[in-house]
């Protein structure tokens, strides 16, 4: 499934990986990724200390996880969130 991925698609989903208020199934539902397969994207798509950075703030997080939410908190993404476009900083360099 991650073949037909664009570069910005990439970029949008590591975008949303790392933000503490969009749950797994939001990037399933926007780009029809499961979890596993966003865990696998992001170890292809960081350097090693940065995956395993995310990997630790990710596990078991109630924001990352719809079905451990609070059932208040109904949506997707934070009021605050920005575009990023070919963000560099954190991908594997080849």
């Amino acid at each position: 499934m991650q073949d037909n991925l664009s570069p910005e698609d990439i970029d949008r989903i590591i975008e949303m990986a790392w933000e503490d208020r969009t749950p797994f199934s939001a990037i399933e539902f926007q780009f029809g990724l499961p979890e596993a397969e966003v865990i696998k994207l992001m170890k292809r798509e960081l350097k090693l200390n940065s995956w395993k950075r995310w990997r630790k703030r990710v596990q078991g997080r109630k924001t990352k996880h719809a079905q451990l939410r609070d059932d208040g908190v109904l949506r997707f993404k934070s009021k605050a969130q920005k575009q990023i476009t070919y963000n560099k900083i954190s991908k594997k360099r080849y």
